[in-house]
């Protein structure tokens, strides 16, 4: 299996590459028990203090709450900086550099031409050639079922119900009046969060005497993304409430609630049908909160959430763009209660599931490593020591503000290096004690952004980052973008 920089699931990366890495062998395998369902819960949009157990004192989560009383926080995980390209990450195990899924739609949605760079076009529906997770984990006897918001294509083969899930429902753009696909009848008034749900509580149930045949469930939420639209007792619950912290929005309130039902009405599901002590429950979000940007002075109002202390939100690669909440149960396995600070990120789901499931290998590289030793013991690292992100496009704001410009970035344990592909600059933080990133250090601790770059310029070579051009003014290729591949190398016959 040929792996990258960023990852080593069987830690089998170039001895050169090995000091960066700093590692030099594997811990001897631990016993894992018997395969367990997994459900994978995702809402949309939800910033990391958005929820009670990550800090909000407004918004009301009980039942999430209460899922990380039962299992493990991680505090320091990652996702991409909107939506397409953390979806791409979860299901193919890859980066974007290797899926070409960088953001949403074509890079025409905001008007760069005024800009320095030409984006690197953006691939819309992830690449056939990849083996999505569901497919692998099928091939271990899993049946596979996700209901929610796809957004890696949906027409013929790029569809998730033909590409391994055994029973697919997609939905996403309203949350009342949505459209379904393939198209599904509901009654008159059903909210999109309760109607998914009602899906993913009847396929459980559906199965849950078969231990010879475990279940994935994937259920990726399109709440709390805009348009805010929520239940009317449930908004009308938040509207006596005195803002706190940045959180202050009744509806966006009401929205959450409704995923923390959901949440709540999963974990009653499994215990009332026995099945929650052979789960693997995870609970997270596909990006940062919508928020952030009147602090950073690219809007002057229209916040929809706050994601302090953390700096920006959706749409940035600084924390507030990309650190979200993650929690995980697993009985037997996560100690309850615990919490673990090691810099994690989407890529790293893929391989967690294959270890648990004990699952093939996919056709493709894979970009991450296993938290099964994190989920073990809460204390411990990985072996990797560094993550990364690379978004070679532009996110607007509003009028001639941007969430972000082209940027690459590596994390390596508190320390995290950014480099502004427009005119090359550098930004280093120490997360540990500078988690709002308001300190740029990269001027006082050259040998730190020199040391740091190296593993960037590293990890963008080995996985063929492209870079965005000089604009020159030309007009987009109207050539279907590709991904770049990250496909197995055939070994070559002996001589």
């Amino acid at each position: 299996m040929k792996t990258s920089l960023l990852i080593p699931r069987f830690f089998l990366a170039s001895a050169a590459l090995l000091p960066a890495l700093g590692a030099s062998s594997l811990p001897a395998a631990e016993a894992t028990p018997a395969r367990p369902n997994i459900v994978f819960i995702m809402a949309d949009d939800l910033g990391y203090t958005d929820v009670g157990c990550f800090g909000s004192k407004y918004y009301e989560t009980p039942n999430i709450d209460k899922l990380a009383t039962q299992g493990i926080r991680f505090t320091n995980f990652h996702q991409c900086q909107n939506c397409a390209p953390t979806r791409a990450a979860l299901m193919s195990g890859q980066v974007g550099p290797r899926t070409g899924v960088y953001t949403v739609g074509g890079i025409n949605r905001f008007d760069w031409s005024m800009r320095p760079l030409r984006p690197v076009d953006n691939v819309t529906e992830l690449p056939l050639d990849r083996d999505i997770i569901a497919k692998q984990l099928k091939k271990s006897g899993y049946a596979t079922a996700m209901f929610g918001k796809w957004h890696l294509g949906e027409k013929d083969d790029y569809f998730p119900g033909r590409r391994g899930f055994d029973e697919a429902i997609v939905s996403a753009g309203r949350h009342f009046k949505f459209a379904t696909n393939p198209k599904t009848d509901y009654p008159e008034g059903t909210y999109l969060a309760d109607f998914l749900t009602d899906k993913a509580v009847d396929f459980i149930r559906r199965h849950q005497n078969d231990e010879a045949e475990p279940f994935f469930l994937y259920l990726p939420h399109f709440g709390v993304h805009s348009p805010l639209q929520a239940k009317a007792d449930l908004t009308a619950h938040f509207e006596p409430k005195k803002p706190v912290g940045g959180h202050h929005n009744p509806v966006y309130a009401a929205m959450i609630a409704s995923v923390d039902e959901s949440v709540g009405r999963i974990m009653k599901t499994l215990e009332e049908n026995g099945l929650a002590d052979r789960t693997l429950l995870i609970f997270t979000s596909d990006n940062g909160g919508v928020g952030g940007y009147v602090r950073e002075g690219i809007k002057k109002s229209g916040d929809t959430t706050d994601n302090a202390p953390l700096r920006s939100g959706k749409g940035s690669l600084y924390e507030g763009g990309t650190r979200v909440p993650f929690i995980a149960r697993w009985p037997g396995v996560i100690p309850p209660g615990s919490e673990n600070n090691e810099p994690t990120i989407h890529v790293d789901i893929y391989p967690t599931f294959l270890e648990v499931a004990g699952a093939p290998d996919p056709s493709q590289v894979l970009d991450g490593e296993s938290l099964v030793r994190l989920f073990r013991d809460p204390s411990t690292g990985l072996l990797r020591k560094a993550i990364f992100q690379h978004f070679p496009g532009y996110l607007g704001a509003g009028a001639n503000t941007w969430r972000t410009t082209p940027v690459s970035l590596v994390q390596a344990g508190d320390w995290k290096l950014m480099e502004f592909l427009e005119d090359g600059h550098l930004e280093l933080y120490q997360l540990r004690d500078d988690i709002g990133e308001s300190h740029n250090l990269a001027e006082d601790l050259p040998e730190k952004a020199k040391e740091l770059k190296s593993l960037l310029d590293a990890w963008r070579k080995e996985v063929g980052a492209p870079m965005p051009t000089k604009n020159d003014g030309s007009a987009p290729s109207k050539a279907k973008p590709k991904g770049g591949g990250g496909k197995k190398k055939k070994k070559k016959d002996a001589a």
